[in-house]
């Protein structure tokens, strides 16, 4: 398993790069990957609860906005090890507007030293349409309209939405990809039929202890594709006790991110992410803001344990 890894972690640093896909981004992608992997839900042990809010690119008109709302749990069933998950999403780019919800589902296998999971994700997408178009006078003779493959009054349609994902992960090390809407589901507005493409998810990350065993470095990459291409991220963090971390990511040709965390003493965990863009959007931005607020227990405690090791479930 630990030549997987390795063979991952190199075939994702080898993959292509660039900056657009119909996905919302996160910064944070490390401390949700149920958001995207449905292999994941319930694979710690402990049902988590994780909420982000992301404001991409301060001070650009019609800019990214997303909020995000994951929970996940295991379960035993005929003496089987499985979990549960429930993800909700609000997107909002320029006149678009999109709402997810999804149920997901992992049946967990025990490989080695850690667990397998293999995840289904089901669910709606609720897209919305809402245009406020300022068109230009024309001296010409001929009536000035619209984009003819835009709507010009407000629409909004719901279209079924579905996901594949495996997620394997040990106390030190953790691997696994996914698969978004794979049935790419099309969107029936009254002009043109829009609709989302498949797109594939890459994740890896390490534990590594360092001398002082106060102190842990938590690497990680994480890769995003529409099947045309790939957006990449490199990332670093440095936890001190389990209870504080910091670092930074690079998201190739986009952003330089730094990220701050730290744990209340009632187990919930805060997070803040700052991108710094690097692209030519940074003429017309400040940046973009990412918060991330989880909560992690133990079923049979009620309260968070003291015992993970992981960055990925705080």
């Amino acid at each position: 398993m630990k030549k997987l890894y390795i063979l991952f972690l190199i075939a994702a640093i080898s993959a292509t790069t660039l900056k657009g896909q119909q996905d919302p981004i996160m910064s944070q992608y490390m401390f949700n990957i149920h958001a995207f992997n449905p292999g994941s839900a319930g694979i710690s042990g402990m049902i988590c609860m994780t909420a982000l809010a992301r404001e991409q690119w301060i001070g650009f008109k019609g800019a990214p906005s997303t909020t995000l709302f994951s929970v996940n749990a295991p379960f035993r069933l005929f003496r089987s090890e499985n979990g549960v998950g429930l993800v909700i999403g609000n997107d909002k780019t320029g006149f678009d507007s999109d709402i997810k919800l999804a149920g997901s589902y992992s049946y967990h296998l025990n490989i080695g030293n850690g667990k397998l999971g293999l995840g289904l994700s089901l669910g709606i997408l609720n897209k919305s349409l809402d245009p406020s178009w300022q068109i230009p006078s024309s001296d010409l003779h001929t009536p000035v309209t619209g984009d003819p493959l835009i709507p010009e009054s407000k629409e909004s349609h719901i279209a079924f939405d579905a996901g594949i994902g495996a997620f394997y992960s040990t106390d030190r090390y953790y691997a696994g990809i996914s698969f978004a809407h794979i049935n790419e589901p099309k969107i029936k507005f009254t002009k043109g039929e829009p609709y989302l493409s498949r797109h594939y998810y890459a994740v890896a990350g390490y534990n590594l202890l360092l001398g002082n065993p106060a102190f842990e470095l938590l690497p990680s990459v994480f890769a995003l594709s529409d099947g045309h291409i790939v957006q990449f991220t490199i990332n670093t963090l440095v936890r001190y006790n389990k209870k504080v971390w910091g670092g930074v990511s690079y998201r190739a040709g986009d952003a330089l991110t730094g990220i701050v965390g730290f744990e209340l003493y009632n187990g919930i965990r805060i997070g803040y992410s700052y991108d710094f863009i690097l692209s030519d959007i940074r003429k017309s931005s400040s940046g973009s803001h990412e918060f991330m607020v989880n909560y992690c227990f133990d079923i049979s405690l009620g309260k968070s344990p003291m015992k993970y090791k992981s960055v990925r479930f705080l």
